[in-house]
């Protein structure tokens, strides 16, 4: 059409302005870097749907307390252990040369550990069936005694050889006006074929067996 202006367009085309070098380079990097942004956002996209997974999570069971001994006509509350902050959680705890303190990365129990202690300790309580009753205090339970406790220790050792150490103390309250009827502390350790997440789970779980079994003995006497 006469009188008409024709467009020409970087990268040419049928009856237009053909591509020169640069333009060739610029039209190159463009494309290039795009698909490379692409290639760099999904990377990330999957990396962070890998990454977002949580760490194998690993339960302690409640021992099976022998039966001996003639049943108590006592009814027992269990508070939940108090600890210090680095056993305040569900992360195993490691410690190494120097009494330095970490966690297990590819590891953690089923909840807090003070709560996960008080479920197995009163579970194991009832499996014995020594006690007229027991229970927590969120159960209102009208109880005679109190069996407070308090975490020492709950770890996997690295200084030498791996190692399972659970130390309790516990202490048997009367319910009525407060009277420390007895108190104990109670050790155990056990070797661990590592300090990897389940090796180290298994072995603080048999430690706590010793405790715990040692403990319901202990406090089923008293109560």
């Amino acid at each position: 059409m006469a009188g008409a202006e024709v467009q020409t367009w970087p990268w040419g085309g049928e009856g237009k302005r053909g591509v020169t070098a640069v333009e060739r380079s610029v039209r190159t990097i463009y494309v290039v870097g795009s698909t490379t942004m692409l290639s760099l956002w999904l990377a990330a996209c999957a990396g962070g749907m890998l990454g977002s997974g949580a760490p194998p999570t690993y339960d302690l069971t409640a021992p099976h307390v022998a039966h001996a001994g003639s049943k108590s006509r006592g009814q027992l509350v269990v508070s939940e252990p108090t600890a210090l902050s680095v056993l305040d959680s569900d992360r195993i705890v490691v410690r190494s040369a120097g009494d330095q303190v970490a966690h297990l990365a590819n590891a953690q129990w089923s909840d807090r550990l003070p709560k996960l202690l008080q479920t197995r300790i009163v579970q194991a309580f009832e499996d014995a069936s020594r006690l007229r009753a027991v229970g927590t205090p969120d159960e209102r339970v009208s109880a005679d005694y109190q069996l407070v406790t308090d975490v020492r220790a709950f770890e996997i050792s690295v200084v030498s050889a791996p190692m399972a150490q659970v130390e309790i103390s516990a202490k048997v309250v009367s319910d009525h006006g407060g009277r420390i009827v007895a108190a104990r502390v109670f050790r155990a350790s056990i070797p661990a074929h590592s300090s990897e997440g389940q090796d180290a789970a298994v072995a603080l779980d048999e430690a706590f067996h010793q405790v715990t079994n040692d403990l319901v003995l202990w406090a089923s006497k008293l109560v």
